[in-house]
């Protein structure tokens, strides 16, 4: 192995898994495409062939010492495509989704995603990506997707697995800890700081729930949150977006913002609605599973639907904000490898159960149209989402339910495309009473959409 390769995995990397992993929690990323015809299964070998290369062919190595940063190791990821044996009507579409959004991804033992095609028995066809979100994000799951389509090989020049003996890892991830103990440091200083404000400051209480069985067993009170797609003439929406005072991209996230009211997600007190606006730190060469800052906005959303200007404003604010004064929180994610699963786990439940009942407005903006043609065929993505795998209903509802909306288009067409994800227990907890809801809220903008 290269010496000179530092195939560590980035402090935010460390973070989200290490601390999902203390949880019980697997988080999955779901593509799918929808092709009006058969698949060109030459086509979609190669596609699948050079996913494995690159930011997907990799896995986490955890380090032989408990207090030191795992590593990326080569994994090639599955070796076939699963095809399902029968056609299946289209109205079944939603269902398969769900199933195979479920099928295990492990970021640590493999396989890290895998692919599947379903055909239609109108003729059409389906084609699930489903990848571990401790292996890539988003943006960088878009970029491994377009470099699949264009035939785009990288090395990343990992070692393989189990290439270091036990003896030379300990060593060198020894000396590799030591020489990070001044940001070890800094980060012991940052905490106390946080923890002094943290005390001085009468809030909320941060408590997280109570525990319950985060996985089923045997598939029993197993949940997949609900999920409906949405898509709208581009013109339409712009168009509503003008009338609005604001642009598409602060629609987007008004109507995360509205569909989030309707759901129940407001905070106590004010009735404001708090949105997480993920914002993409990604670069050229960055091999980062997760590059991304998260701004943080709390808004009235009774006006939303009429007058958009100071909803523009406040999540203008929050963005600045963001730009220039970073979370305090990230400072301390060196502490993580010192910490104790336990506290890992409070930590992580504490903030998937944060009182102000947060929504995930993730705007992927602009794709390029050969991401829509992963056979060389073209087609259309028709959802992307972000779900948790093998989760109970009971540990949904200890956690406050969850909503997430995910936007894309697609560069020269004609449509804007969203995937909204959420479960609140007696509101939404099926597909078609988010549906149901969906399609009330749109009606209150003023808008049309095929929702499905």
């Amino acid at each position: 192995m290269d010496e000179r390769l530092d195939n560590r995995l980035a402090w935010v990397d460390e973070a989200l898994f290490a601390g999902h992993r203390a949880a019980g929690l697997n988080l999955a990323m779901q593509c799918m495409w929808l092709h009006e015809h058969g698949i060109d299964f030459d086509g979609l070998n190669r596609f699948h062939h050079n996913l494995r290369h690159g930011l997907m062919g990799r896995r986490i190595e955890r380090s032989p010492l408990p207090f030191a940063r795992h590593r990326w190791v080569t994994d090639r990821g599955p070796s076939t495509i699963d095809v399902a044996e029968s056609p299946r009507p289209r109205a079944e579409l939603s269902d398969w989704a769900d199933e195979r959004s479920q099928l295990p991804v492990d970021a640590e033992n493999g396989p890290g995603w895998h692919l599947g095609v379903l055909p239609l028995t109108d003729g059409s066809t389906a084609v699930s990506l489903v990848l571990s979100h401790y292996v890539i994000d988003g943006i960088g799951g878009y970029q491994v997707v377009a470099d699949a389509a264009m035939g785009n090989l990288l090395d990343l020049g990992y070692p393989p697995p189990q290439s270091r003996t036990r003896r030379h890892a300990m060593y060198q991830d020894a000396v590799q800890t030591a020489r990070e103990a001044p940001d070890v440091g800094r980060a012991l200083v940052a905490a106390a700081k946080l923890a002094r404000r943290t005390r001085r400051d009468p809030a909320r209480p941060t408590a997280p729930p109570q525990p319950v069985a985060d996985r089923a067993v045997d598939g029993e009170d197993a949940v997949v949150v609900p999920a409906v797609s949405i898509q709208i003439n581009l013109d339409e929406w712009e168009a509503r977006a003008n009338a609005l005072g604001a642009t598409g991209k602060t629609l987007t996230a008004a109507l995360a913002a509205k569909l989030a009211e309707r759901v129940g997600r407001r905070r106590t007190g004010d009735g404001f609605v708090t949105l997480h606006l993920p914002m993409n730190e990604r670069t050229e060469g960055d091999t980062r599973a997760n590059a991304m800052s998260i701004a943080s906005v709390s808004v009235d959303p009774e006006p939303v639907t009429t007058d958009l200007a100071g909803f523009r404003a406040a999540v203008k604010q929050a963005l600045n904000a963001l730009r220039e004064a970073p979370d305090e929180a990230l400072q301390l994610r060196s502490l993580v490898p010192f910490m104790p699963k336990r506290a890992l786990s409070r930590m992580v439940d504490a903030g998937l159960a944060d009182p102000d009942a947060p929504a995930l407005c993730s705007n992927l903006d602009e794709f390029d149209p050969v991401v829509f043609r992963p056979d060389g065929t073209d087609g259309e993505i028709i959802l992307i989402r972000v779900t948790p795998q093998g989760v109970t209903r009971q540990w949904l509802e200890a956690r406050g339910g969850q909503m997430t909306m995910q936007s894309w288009r697609v560069a020269g067409g004609s449509k804007i495309y969203f995937t909204v994800n959420s479960y609140q227990a007696g509101v939404v907890e099926t597909r078609s009473a988010l549906h149901e809801l969906i399609a009330k809220t749109l009606a209150e903008f003023e808008l049309t959409g095929h929702i499905y």
